[in-house]
């Protein structure tokens, strides 16, 4: 009986330690790519927080759309510089992925439920109307070298 407790104990750990690391590899720099023109859009910057929640900002605009600012953002986002709008706020980490925050897209002003995970490389973000993930759309971003 205590070798299976110790046994589910490490494994437990374990599982625990490999979704952690998953997490580490969102941490960073990407550069996101416009759905249309295939064009490198910008560079969100993926942090945690001393709150222990994960944000995105972006960090660098590589194409200037003449305005420079977020006029369709509500609240305190309204007209704010596009470079440090925080895009993506209060995720949690959840095996592997960050989930259950908020992701603005700059564009519209529309906030969406975000989910974030990492595939063949990619950073991967979901965006939908839903918290389930059904109604929405996903970008694939690239590590930023």
């Amino acid at each position: 009986m205590r070798r299976t407790f110790i046994l589910t104990l490490l494994s437990l750990l374990l599982v625990s330690t490999c979704s952690m690391a998953q997490v580490e590899q969102i941490l960073g720099d990407w550069t996101t790519v416009d759905d249309n023109t295939g064009e490198s859009y910008s560079i969100i910057r993926i942090y945690r927080a001393d709150n222990g929640k994960y944000y995105g900002r972006i960090a660098r605009m590589l194409v200037d759309d003449g305005i420079g600012k977020c006029t369709q953002c509500t609240g305190d986002d309204k007209d704010k510089p596009y470079e440090q709008l925080v895009i993506i706020r209060d995720m949690t980490e959840k095996k592997g992925e960050l989930v259950g925050g908020r992701v603005l897209d700059p564009e519209t002003g529309k906030i969406y439920y975000g989910k974030i995970y990492l595939k063949n490389g990619n950073l991967v973000l979901r965006g939908s109307l839903d918290r389930a993930g059904i109604l929405g759309r996903s970008q694939t971003w690239k590590r930023t070298k």
